[in-house]
C-alpha cells in the first residue's frame, strides 16, 4: 500500500487560486490512475478529477469544470490539481488516491467509484 501525501492547501479569497500536489514519497512512480477527491463537513465525498498517467487522459467533474485542471509531472511522481477562480463552495478537505495497476478502461470507467483515499488530505478554505 502506497501512502500518498497531499499538499498545497490553504486559505484564499473568492476568485483566488491554489495548486495542490499529490506525491508518493519514497517511490519512483505515483501510479497509473490518480484521482482527486474532496469532502466538506456534513457532505459526501466528491470526485473532482482523475488522470491516467499512461496517456495523460483526464476527467474533470462538472462542478469544477473550467476552473480546475489535473496534470502530471514529466517523471510521473507528482500529480497536481490546479484550482482557479475558487468559490466558497470549494471549501473542503482534498485527498488524492492512486491505483498502480489500473488499466486505461478501469481508470476511465470505474476507478473513481471505488477509490479509497487514505492520506491526511490538505485543507482548502475559500472565503
Amino acid at each position: 500500500h502506497v501512502q500518498l501525501v497531499e499538499s498545497g492547501g490553504g486559505s484564499v479569497q473568492t476568485g483566488g487560486s491554489l495548486r495542490l500536489a499529490c506525491t508518493a514519497p519514497g517511490y519512483q512512480y505515483i501510479g497509473n490512475c490518480i484521482g482527486w477527491f474532496r469532502q466538506a463537513p456534513g457532505k459526501e465525498r466528491e470526485a473532482v478529477a482523475r488522470i491516467f498517467t499512461g496517456d495523460g487522459a483526464t476527467y474533470i467533474a462538472d462542478s469544477v469544470k473550467g476552473r480546475f485542471a489535473i496534470s502530471q509531472d514529466n517523471d510521473k511522481t507528482t500529480v497536481s490539481l490546479q484550482m482557479n477562480d475558487l468559490k466558497p463552495e470549494d471549501t473542503a478537505m482534498y485527498y488524492c488516491a492512486a491505483d498502480w495497476g489500473a488499466g486505461e478502461t478501469y481508470c476511465r470507467d470505474t476507478y473513481l467509484a471505488y477509490a479509497r483515499p487514505g492520506g491526511q488530505g490538505t485543507q482548502v478554505t475559500v472565503s
